[in-house]
């Protein structure tokens, strides 16, 4: 009998240890996390340093979906066997050359407003990794892609207060199944005006040529000619408001756009940027930031709400450039820019709950990957300003962290795309061994030398068979919340790519192929 007691005895005081031990190890957790600070900024980055082989890959792969849904003349920019000239007429009903631009996703529409989303994220992607770009030999193809965008949003713009948003039909093109190079169906083309304003489309494609003046700066011309159809479409904007869904409603249908207040304040912060006048500095940290900006109020980033990227680009300037600490406006964009990056880092006491079970940002069934990857973007970003100002801590409700915990974020989430999950599926299409095989697109999906058309090619879309041309560098939509995916070309909502999409997994990757130092200024 007593040694049984002793046993039980012995057990018990063990669990007390245990417990207490695990009690000491979760005070100094805490403690560690809450005095994190005094510990001092880590070494702040030089040049480019080693790189990482896997994000270097599939930098180099993503890259290459620009190339897939570019249009036009492709000549010299023809990189793949299977695509060829198409939409050359595109524009000519009203004496405009719209062949440029690229299709939207697997279907052969140009949408403005998400096309213009591209562009400005691939500008601010070279602007602040194009030393990394560079190093692995990606920066003259981001250019030349960024390029093949603004050429079209240049010819788009023919008049200060005119601007044209949409080419084709989405009924028309939605009722075929084609190569873009056969079609031949009749192409629309779709306008904002004063009569019929579009704010948000008029001020996202001035913050894509406003970003792209700057990219583009060594060649004075077109710099020169970029920033002026800037100004021009953000004054249009600004001076007619209106939502361009309410004055076209047939565009609500595809890009429903929920508000333009945060793209006029994205437009200005990149005109800013690039000009330096401080009237765009006041424009948004006045009256139209206290209308719009929804401080305090942390949002998702995407093609829709550019909200979290104007935080994080405003933000840079009290990093680097704007150290006035009474610009209330400047730390009110701040202060919402580090709840963002609070919600974003897992153990932090504000972690946003919107998460799949292995950690995957998780807002929306359709193109489901489009939040994290633009998430990740940010957070790498934001992280880089913290290493290349000396600025060693986030504070979260108390808790303090580094900016590699933002790092380790962006890469978790990286990772999660390029096979790092549940399904072991890459969902880049051509990075690793097994990634979508029936991806919804129109010229992946139909042989170069096929004969269809608009009706007949139907057949294509119904085959059992995989895809006969490989969408390289395609981020398809991405998995449900229960961490399933379908691989079927019947599923858009989870096997259909978009361009805005690489947009943002190219300046993700672009920013973990390699660390440096962030740049202080784009001018």
């Amino acid at each position: 009998m007593r040694v049984k007691q002793s046993s039980r005895g012995c057990c018990w005081w063990f669990l007390v240890v245990v417990t207490l031990a695990l009690v000491y190890d979760a005070i100094v957790y805490t403690v560690h996390k809450k005095t994190e600070k005094s510990e001092g900024a880590a070494p702040i980055p030089g040049p480019p340093g080693a790189i990482e082989k896997k994000y270097v890959d599939a930098l180099k792969i993503a890259m290459q979906f620009f190339d897939i849904q570019k249009s036009g003349e492709l000549g010299h920019s023809k990189r793949f066997s299977w695509r060829g000239d198409s939409a050359l007429t595109d524009g000519s009903q009203a004496k405009l050359d719209l062949s440029k631009g690229m299709y939207d996703a697997g279907d052969l529409m140009k949408f403005g407003f998400p096309m213009a989303f591209t562009a400005t994220i691939l500008s601010w992607a070279i602007l602040e990794y194009g030393d990394q770009m560079a190093v692995v030999n990606q920066l003259d193809p981001a250019q030349d892609s960024l390029k093949w965008i603004t050429d079209y949003l240049i010819n788009a713009h023919p008049e200060e207060n005119v601007l044209y948003v949409q080419v084709g039909d989405p009924e028309i093109d939605h009722g075929c199944w084609e190569r873009p190079e056969v079609m031949s169906e009749n192409r629309p083309l779709t306008q904002i005006n004063k009569s019929s304003p579009g704010t948000e489309v008029a001020a996202e494609t001035a913050a894509a040529l406003a970003s792209a003046s700057l990219v583009f700066k060594s060649d004075f011309r077109y710099s020169s000619t970029l920033l002026k159809h800037a100004k021009e479409l953000f004054t249009f904007a600004d001076k007619y408001r209106g939502s361009y869904s309410e004055s076209i409603p047939e565009v609500a249908t595809y890009y429903k756009s929920t508000g333009y207040g945060d793209e006029l304040l994205w437009a200005a912060s990149w005109l800013y940027h690039a000009t330096g006048d401080k009237s765009y500095l006041q424009y948004v940290t006045g009256k139209n930031g206290e209308v719009f900006a929804q401080w305090g109020s942390p949002a998702w980033f995407s093609w829709d709400n550019k909200l979290a990227g104007t935080q994080v680009l405003l933000s840079r300037l009290t990093f680097f450039g704007n150290k006035d600490t009474t610009n209330l406006g400047l730390q009110n964009y701040r202060k919402t820019a580090e709840a963002a990056m609070c919600s974003l880092i897992p153990d932090s006491p504000t972690a946003t709950e919107s998460r799949t079970d292995s950690g995957l940002i998780w807002v929306s069934e359709w193109n489901a990957l489009q939040h994290p990857v633009a998430s990740a973007f940010l957070a790498s970003l934001y992280s880089d300003y913290m290493l290349s100002s000396g600025t060693a801590k986030l504070s979260c409700n108390g808790y303090s962290y580094k900016p590699s915990d933002l790092r380790t974020f962006a890469k978790s989430q990286a990772d999660y795309v390029l096979g790092n999950n549940p399904m072991k599926m890459s969902f880049l299409v051509g990075y690793g061994e097994n990634y979508p095989q029936y991806v919804h697109h129109r010229g992946a999906s139909i042989p170069a030398d096929a004969k269809t058309g608009c009706k007949d090619g139907w057949t294509w879309l119904e085959r059992k068979e995989p895809n006969p041309n490989v969408a390289t560098g395609a981020l398809v939509g991405g998995p449900f919340l229960n961490e399933t995916f379908v691989d079927d070309r019947n599923n858009s909502m989870q096997a259909e790519p978009t361009t805005y999409n690489s947009a943002v997994i190219v300046g993700l990757l672009s920013g973990l192929v390699t660390t440096s130092s962030a740049v202080q200024s784009f001018t």
